[in-house]
């Protein structure tokens, strides 16, 4: 593989100033060689002239957080990092590759979750150059690369991991945001390091069940929330049918036998476990009537 080499160029300022007086002085020069009928001193002139001219193309700016990848007819000589106005051979062709910090998000992709549910997955990838010789020498379009390699990635990872956790402890895309972003970060670094490139973070942007089983999944959720509440609801009830009856029996005020122990309960169930509010009824017999 092909690794960065940072490559040191000549401040263009300096050579910009060189070439200039190069060139001032051939004409110079030339206009006294003119005078003087000196064919000898005329051709240097015109030669210095000619390579000075050659010389400033080597000129060329680096702005911040840029690269130039530097090659000498296809071989690769190293990369320009100084920023500011820079000079090299002027036969180096010079690749800008940006280093700054740069992100894209993902298509909605359709995809079946590890449950078989079939599932509308996006995500955001946020991702800089960091080795500009694999970058440009390694994969053939890296832009394009980072994309259709990160879009792979996260179609794989909603394969392994179900929409929703129907048992306590278990990972999911929708419930598990940060172990999943983990992983999700960790699958396309591996997939892009060959390209020069650092994933520095990667989130699901967009979660949401197919249409055709959205409505479906819907009350599937509605109905695990109502039981999760329903649940909520008898526990609480009966740890206050318990804390009723203890107190009852500490105060000795009511002595109450097994059978009106056990309608007291199923009254109180009743009425802490309704939906509704319960309506009194007047016992106007006796406790067994």
């Amino acid at each position: 593989m092909i690794r960065e080499q940072e490559q040191q160029t000549a401040s263009g300022l300096l050579m910009l100033g060189v070439f200039l007086v190069l060139i001032l002085a051939a004409v110079a020069g030339l206009v006294r060689a003119a005078r003087g009928d000196d064919g000898f001193v005329a051709v240097v002139c015109l030669v210095v002239i000619v390579a000075s001219i050659l010389g400033l193309a080597g000129l060329f700016t680096i702005a911040p957080n840029e690269g130039r990848v530097l090659q000498l007819f296809g071989a690769y000589r190293g990369t320009g990092k100084d920023e500011g106005l820079r000079w090299a051979n002027p036969f180096y062709t010079k690749k800008r590759i940006s280093l700054r910090v740069r992100n894209f998000e993902s298509a909605h992709l359709k995809v079946n979750d590890t449950d078989g549910n079939p599932i509308e997955i996006a995500a955001i990838v946020v991702w800089k150059v960091v080795d500009t010789a694999e970058a440009v020498f390694e994969v053939d379009d890296y832009e394009h690369y980072v994309k259709v390699q990160s879009e792979a990635a996260v179609r794989n990872l909603a394969t392994h991991y179900p929409y929703d956790a129907h048992v306590e402890g278990h990972l999911s895309l929708r419930g598990s945001t940060d172990e999943v972003a983990k992983r999700l970060r960790h699958e396309i670094q591996d997939r892009l390091a060959k390209a020069g490139v650092e994933v520095i973070e990667a989130r699901i942007s967009h979660l949401a069940y197919a249409p055709e089983i959205a409505a479906a999944m819907l009350r599937r959720q509605q109905a695990g929330a109502i039981i999760a509440a329903r649940q909520k609801i008898v526990e609480g009830a009966v740890g206050m049918v318990e804390m009723a009856l203890d107190l009852l029996s500490k105060s000795e005020r009511v002595k109450l036998d097994e059978e009106r122990k056990a309608a007291m309960v199923s009254n109180l169930l009743v009425v802490l476990c309704a939906d509704r509010e319960a309506q009194p009824v007047v016992n106007t017999g006796t406790l067994y009537q």
